[in-house]
C-alpha cells in the first residue's frame, strides 16, 4: 500500500487535464472569502477561526502531534508517507474526487470561456443517492465556491482533502505546470488546509499532489504537515472525455476491494463525470463493493 514517488503509468491520463488547463494562465489571484464562523481544525485541537493566520510562512507551517484523531494525520518523520489503496480484504472502496483551479482555469471564467468549475449533478447524485465520497480541494477553487464548499462540508458523508493551493507543480517536468521551489512547498499546502478547515466538516490530513507528480525532496518538504500523501490506483480518465462509458470501463475494469479511485468535480473540464457516475455506482454494486470515505477505506 505505501509507495514512494512519481506513478508514470498514471500520469497520461492527467497530461491532457493539467496541460489544458494552465493554456492562457494570467497572474490572478482570488479573492479571500470570509470564512464562516467554525472551529477549525489543526492535527487533532479545535481552535476559533479567527486564530488562523490569513497566510502562514514557512516559519509557522503547523505541525501535528504524533497521536491525533483527524484521519490521514501521520506521526512527523523525514518524509511524508504515501499510500495508493487500502487492504484488498472487505467490501470497500473510495471514491475521490479533484476540484483543480489555476491562475488559467479563473481566468476562463471571467472571460466566461466557460459556465462553472463546480459540477452540482455530481453532489445532487451523491446526496440524493447517500453516497460518501472524499474532496480533494484546492484552495483557489474554495474561494471560488464558498457555497459549494459549505455544502460539501455541511454533509457528514463527505471528506475534505487538500489538493494544493493552485494547481502548480511539485516536481520539474509536470505537464508544464508552473513549478513551485521546494521551500515553498509546505507553506501552500499548510495554507490550503487553513482554507480548508474554516468551513469545518470532516476534515482530513489527506493530500494528493497536481499530476500524481512527486519526488523524495517533494515528499521530505512535506514531512512537517503530518499528511497523508494519497495518489489512488483507479483512475478513471474523466478530464476533457467526450464520452460517459470509457470512464465506466475504465472504473469497473480495474476496482478491486481497498481502491482509491480517482475522479473530477471540475465540470468544464470533466464533463462526462456525471453521466458516468450512475453506471459506476451501479457496476460496484454488481460487485458487492461499497462506497466508504477515505479514512474508511485506509484504515488499517
Amino acid at each position: 500500500m505505501i509507495c514512494g514517488v512519481i506513478r508514470p503509468r498514471l500520469r497520461p491520463l492527467y497530461g491532457v487535464l493539467v496541460a489544458v488547463a494552465v493554456v492562457g494562465s494570467t497572474a490572478c489571484s482570488a479573492s479571500r472569502v470570509p470564512p464562516p464562523d467554525r472551529p477549525v481544525f489543526v492535527g487533532s485541537s479545535a481552535v476559533p477561526s479567527a486564530s488562523v493566520s490569513p497566510t502562514p510562512t514557512a516559519s509557522t507551517v503547523p505541525q501535528v502531534a504524533p497521536v491525533t484523531s483527524v484521519p490521514g494525520a501521520t506521526r512527523v518523520g523525514t518524509r511524508a508517507r504515501v499510500v495508493d489503496h487500502g487492504p484488498r480484504t472487505g467490501d470497500k472502496v473510495a471514491l475521490t474526487f479533484d476540484a483543480d483551479m489555476t491562475d488559467g482555469m479563473l481566468g476562463n471564467l471571467r472571460a466566461g470561456r466557460v459556465t462553472s468549475y463546480a459540477n452540482l449533478r455530481i453532489l445532487d447524485l451523491l446526496e440524493r443517492e447517500r453516497v460518501p465520497a472524499t474532496f480533494f480541494l484546492t484552495g483557489k477553487w474554495v474561494q471560488r465556491y464558498p457555497d459549494v464548499t459549505r455544502r460539501i462540508a455541511d454533509n457528514p458523508r463527505f471528506e475534505l482533502a487538500n489538493h494544493t493551493y493552485g494547481h502548480a507543480a511539485f516536481t520539474a517536468d509536470c505537464y508544464d505546470l508552473p513549478r513551485l521551489p521546494v521551500d515553498e512547498l509546505a507553506e501552500d499546502v499548510a495554507r490550503t488546509f487553513e482554507v480548508i478547515e474554516a468551513y469545518g466538516g470532516r476534515q482530513t490530513r489527506y493530500f494528493r499532489f497536481p499530476g500524481l507528480c512527486h519526488d523524495a525532496a517533494a515528499l521530505d518538504a512535506l514531512a512537517p504537515l503530518g499528511v497523508t500523501v494519497v495518489d489512488g490506483d483507479v483512475v478513471s480518465g474523466d478530464p476533457f472525455a467526450t464520452a460517459w462509458k470509457p470512464l465506466v470501463r475504465a472504473v469497473l475494469d480495474h476496482v478491486r476491494p481497498g481502491s482509491v479511485v480517482i475522479m473530477h468535480v471540475t465540470e468544464a473540464n470533466a464533463a462526462m463525470t456525471d453521466e458516468a457516475l450512475p453506471h459506476i455506482l451501479a457496476g460496484l454494486r454488481d460487485r458487492g463493493l461499497v462506497p466508504a470515505p477515505l479514512s474508511e477505506v485506509l484504515v488499517v
